[in-house]
């Protein structure tokens, strides 16, 4: 009483005794949880306290019968509490289901980017980030790497098991049957400019499939969809290689089922009609483990754009179109390319500490790529695999003189042994070593995304196709927090501001009257493959 002036005080605020004793049942619960009144009094300061912290003891009760029913509880500013299911996998952080709370509450969640938010579930591929583990389907990616191959890892990521003999058989003949593109796709190549990019001639001519195999795009019919997945795994290594061909001006070649799906790429990227191609085992080998390493992880942003395609009942072409344009993004795909970039930006072996220096610097804006990553917080169990196929590849193709790769083996070992990137777990990526071995086989950099969408396709292909599975698949549709002007009348153009004219505009305006600036410094050229033809030279007329 002497601390609450009165005990009318006591009363007021929680209206009457009653409602303290209904709150906690009984008065002797309230001093048997915090002993005395006095406890009470002398841990809050004041009984108002007590309310504010808790608004009822019955939210302390509620919490604890939410956890033995393995709901969240949500307690929102006007005092609303809402329950929300947890919803836990088999590995990994549990999720909370918000999918009725707009509805309920009138509030929404705000994720930019959806780092905390779970889309969709999935049972393909787990990355388990502080171990440094990536797993599809249960199986860890480096045993996959160390005993199976890219067709094998292919059919476990769309079926869920591994094949028994005849199941691999089938499938990887059901892959070989469909890798011949429809010959007017080889006229449909004509159509692009000579110095077009790989990525943008991927895009169109993969969205372009829809328009040669439209008898099968009813993705309701599981025959369809099956057809169709077979169809983008098996013509996208003939495509990708199409690519490179048509930047270097070198005839098409066609697929042989006597090779595997990585000899194949390399045949058709490397092969001409002079001369037989001898495919290196070695080569081959680093080929495929790149595809098995880059083939899905979990839903990132391409991941993430086919499912959302997809959500609409857009065709499977027309997805996959859309996970390459994401790929693109040199935030997304781009990494083992700046990896190459930066290396040129380098230089020579001897400046390499002044570049380490930068690095090491928060005010330059110098980074060096290929070191750390974003998902793993310890080391990236790809590079152990691919800095293994590296080592192998430079070794058997004795690659001496090469300045770039020199830098690369050099920069590798000081990041290794310097503390600074020990202790921040700045570890080569396998986007580092990925981009080396790419760089000793021949392919050039202009290719690297390019390689990345032919290993992902598989990824791509597997996602589309559980979500198109799931019954409880739904269109995507993002919300907002709309933070524009609120309704306005519509003012006449009279009685509007005349001003000046805005500058961005006139800048813009300006450049749309320029001629296309065309930068082809990084696309491949006839020197790029032995024997090669020149690009076209175009007439002044042209």
């Amino acid at each position: 009483v002497s601390t609450q002036s009165t005990w009318e005080a006591v009363v007021s605020t929680q209206s009457t005794w009653e409602a303290v004793v209904s709150t906690q049942s009984t008065w002797e619960a309230v001093v048997s949880t915090q002993s005395t009144w006095e406890a009470v009094v002398s841990t809050q300061s004041t009984w108002e306290a007590v309310v504010s912290t808790q608004s009822t003891w019955g939210i302390e009760q509620a919490s604890k019968d939410a956890e033995e029913r393995d709901v969240a509880i949500l307690s929102l500013p006007n005092g609303q509490n809402f329950e929300l299911p947890i919803m836990r996998g088999s590995m990994g952080p549990a999720g909370i289901d918000v999918r009725g709370l707009l509805g309920k509450s009138g509030f929404t969640t705000y994720d930019p980017g959806f780092t905390s938010t779970c889309s969709c579930h999935s049972a393909i591929t787990f990355i388990d980030g502080p171990g440094g583990r990536l797993m599809h389907r249960g199986y860890n990616v480096m045993e996959l790497c160390e005993k199976s191959d890219f067709m094998e890892l292919s059919y476990l990521l769309m079926y869920s098991e591994l094949p028994n003999r005849a199941q691999k058989e089938a499938h990887v003949t059901s892959v070989k049957e469909h890798m011949m593109v429809q010959q007017k796709m080889v006229e449909f190549f004509k159509g692009y400019n000579y110095n077009a990019h790989p990525m943008a001639m991927l895009c169109g001519t993969v969205g372009a499939l829809s328009a040669f195999y439209h008898e099968s795009l009813d993705i309701r019919s599981p025959v369809s969809r099956l057809l169709c997945a077979y169809r983008l795994i098996a013509k996208m290594p003939t495509i990708a290689a199409m690519t490179y061909k048509h930047c270097i001006g070198q005839p098409v070649m066609y697929p042989k089922k006597k090779y595997s799906y990585a000899g194949n790429f390399l045949y058709m990227m490397f092969a001409t009609p002079m001369e037989e191609y001898v495919i290196n085992p070695v080569v081959e080998k680093a080929i495929d483990v790149f595809l098995m390493l880059h083939a899905d992880h979990e839903q990132n942003a391409s991941a993430s754009t086919v499912r959302i395609a997809g959500s609409s009942q857009a065709n499977p072409f027309a997805c996959i179109a859309s996970g390459i344009c994401s790929l693109w993004g040199p935030a997304h795909g781009g990494a083992n390319e700046a990896v190459l970039r930066m290396l040129r930006e380098i230089g020579s072996v001897d400046r390499i500490p002044l570049f380490i220096e930068k690095a090491k610097d928060k005010k330059d804006p110098f980074r060096l790529m290929g070191f750390g990553h974003r998902v793993y917080k310890n080391y990236d169990p790809r590079a152990r695999i691919m800095k293994k196929m590296c080592d192998a590849v430079l070794a058997d193709l004795n690659i001496k003189g090469d300045p770039l790769l020199d830098i690369a083996r050099e920069l590798e070992r000081i990041a290794l042994e310097d503390e600074y990137f020990k202790k921040r777990r700045l570890f080569p990526n396998v986007d580092f070593y990925s981009g080396i071995v790419l760089k000793a086989i021949g392919i050039p950099i202009s290719m690297f995304t390019v390689m990345f969408a032919l290993a992902r396709t598989v990824g791509w292909i597997s996602q589309w196709k559980e979500m198109i599975e799931d019954p409880k698949q739904r269109i995507g549709r993002p919300r907002q927090v709309y933070v524009g002007a609120e309704e306005r009348p519509y003012v006449p153009m009279e009685a509007r501001d005349p001003g000046v004219d805005d500058c961005e505009d006139m800048v813009l305006m300006r450049i749309t009257r320029q001629p296309p600036t065309v930068r082809s410094e990084d696309l491949p050229r006839a020197s790029d493959a032995s024997g090669g033809l020149p690009p076209p030279v175009k007439t002044r007329k042209e």
